[in-house]
């Protein structure tokens, strides 16, 4: 066996199974010590030995995969495919005051709708998980006139730019 075929940088669940697998055939086999097993597949001693162990007592039904538990989502998938309609109506349709989605409104929605509580800042990786993305909105001066600043460039910088075609070193304070 090549002494490289277990070495990715990662392993998928399917393959770490695989390789305890081999382990398990070449331990049956009876014919390499624990050490020279675990240098073909690329694991420690002390690996080998664990399944070793696990083998004796459990058999290979004990080296298989098992499934990865963890908590349940708070939101199954048809509740997402919802929540993402409702999202997509619109935060005014949701009954805000403007159309901005903010993580504080989403929890709230949230809650109204499917009756669980998120913490807003609990939000921000289901919903990238589902396709959203977190946008902040850019800062802007509460005093900004877009009237002022679409005529800017037409008047001030055309007589600007006049203005320091006839000096070498025009100053736009004068």
């Amino acid at each position: 066996m090549d002494g490289n075929v277990w070495r990715p940088a990662h392993l998928t669940l399917e393959q770490m199974e695989e390789r305890r697998l081999a382990a398990a055939t070449l331990l049956r086999q009876g014919q390499l010590p624990q050490a020279e097993i675990a240098r073909q597949l690329g694991v420690s001693r002390a690996s080998v030995c664990r399944w070793a162990a696990t083998l004796a007592q459990e058999g290979r039904r004990g080296l298989q995969a098992r499934p990865i538990t963890g908590r349940p989502p708070r939101l199954d998938e048809k509740a997402w495919t919802r929540l993402e309609r409702l999202l997509d109506r619109g935060a005014m349709a949701a009954g805000f005051a403007t159309e901005r989605w903010t993580l504080k409104r989403i929890a709230a929605l949230i809650e109204r709708e499917f009756g669980v509580n998120y913490h807003p800042r609990d939000l921000e990786r289901p919903l990238k998980a589902h396709g959203f993305s977190v946008q902040r909105p850019a800062t802007r001066a509460r005093e900004r006139d877009e009237l002022v600043i679409a005529v800017w460039p037409k008047r001030e910088w055309v007589a600007l730019k006049k203005g320091a075609a006839g000096t070498s070193h025009a100053s736009p304070l004068g």
